[in-house]
């Protein structure tokens, strides 16, 4: 009995030892050893469950703006805090400018086709045929199993304001009610913040913060409400943590930017504030790079994980993390994806995603090297 119970001990220890190390291996190279054995498969999902969680990812692609349109693909884990090249490119037919919506939908638009790609990793797309009205820049946003498309019309368009949906299932398009008259001076996606979560859309004007929100099931607008919890705010921009709103707000002018808070927007219509932070004086002042302030910022967020930067310095981001009770951690990072001597020339995009075991096997059976230290 007494080497029985020696036995079960030492199976223990060897457990805990093997998760431990396993807490230490990036996400992307444990999946050789889940197949080693069951214990192993089991200490690999034990270690990633109870000692280090897989945190989002953030995507960051690349394309040139001059033809024929090469793109890049690069990954940051921060559970492993290391840059990976996802080495699958864009097929040929992938000639318009890149886009992101909604912090996980990449897409590209273009009079004869509407390509999109939902899959953490972006390597699955679907073509549907374009929306009704030609559009240079939409608000697009994912709610549940639709794509909204609202706004960004070419301007000899009949319809400025007109609302698209597109469902993933049916592979079909809906029009629907037309956007408020009060965002037809606003109504494209460089000037709305848009947050969405799978009943409802929120799009606020940044430099205001006016607000209105869509309901994709009824397809009725609301508001306008004015989320600004500051008057000093000029330029804002929102994203959903939860339940409630985040809002990331530049403070100051834009030629003298004199702080970055955040606030949690709670409340039916999201009419409750409260400022839960603010960025970090040395971490400000990596945004503004070389100058003294800097007039707008973008934000790609999910879970809680929320990558800031300066889209006109973008070689620089902002790493926030919320957890419980809206307490926050701040980072940097440098973008690994940009640099110096192709900025330029390269158009930049951001989307977060929850990449698991399981998305990482489907890319590697896909055939190809998916992942290379960066």
């Amino acid at each position: 009995m007494a080497e029985e119970d020696q036995n079960e001990v030492g199976v223990a220890l060897h457990g805990d030892v093997l998760e431990t190390i396993f807490s230490h291996v990036p996400l992307h190279l444990l999946l050789p050893a889940c197949l080693v054995s069951k214990s192993w498969n089991a200490a690999v999902f034990s270690s990633l469950r109870r000692l280090d969680k897989p945190k989002p990812w953030l995507l960051i692609h690349t394309q040139s703006i001059h033809r024929p349109h090469c793109s890049a693909a690069f990954a940051y884990d921060p559970r492993s805090d290391i840059w990976l090249r996802i080495n699958q490119k864009l097929p040929p037919e992938h000639v318009s400018a890149l886009s992101s919506a909604s912090s996980t939908l990449l897409y590209t638009l273009n009079p004869s086709r509407f390509s999109f790609s939902i899959d953490p990793l972006h390597l699955t797309w679907y073509h549907a045929n374009p929306p009704s009205v030609w559009r240079v820049d939409p608000i697009v946003a994912v709610a549940g199993e639709r794509i909204v498309v609202a706004g960004g019309a070419w301007e000899f368009e009949d319809d400025p304001l007109a609302v698209e949906i597109y469902d993933i299932k049916t592979r079909t398009w809906e029009r629907t009610e037309f956007m408020p008259a009060t965002l037809k001076d606003s109504a494209a996606s460089t000037w709305l913040s848009v947050a969405a979560n799978t009943k409802t859309i929120f799009m606020m004007e940044q430099m205001s913060g006016v607000t209105h929100s869509f309901n994709p099931d009824s397809k009725t607008w609301c508001g306008p409400f004015d989320l600004r919890p500051d008057r000093n705010i000029y330029f804002s921009v929102i994203a959903f943590h939860g339940s409630s709103l985040i809002l990331l707000a530049l403070l100051g002018d834009p030629g003298n930017t004199t702080d970055v808070k955040v606030w949690e927007l709670t409340g039916e219509s999201f009419e409750f504030s409260k400022e839960i932070g603010v960025m970090p004086e040395e971490l400000t002042e990596k945004l503004k790079g070389e100058d003294t302030g800097f007039s707008s910022i973008r934000v790609s967020s999910i879970a809680g994980f929320f990558y800031i930067y300066n889209p006109g310095e973008p070689g620089e981001l902002v790493v926030l993390e919320i957890g419980d009770e809206g307490r926050c951690w701040w980072g940097s990072l440098k973008n690994a994806a940009v640099s110096d001597r192709n900025r330029v020339a390269e158009r930049v995009v951001l989307t977060c995603s929850d990449v698991g075991l399981g998305n990482i096997g489907r890319a590697v059976a896909s055939g190809n090297e998916i992942f290379t230290v960066k």
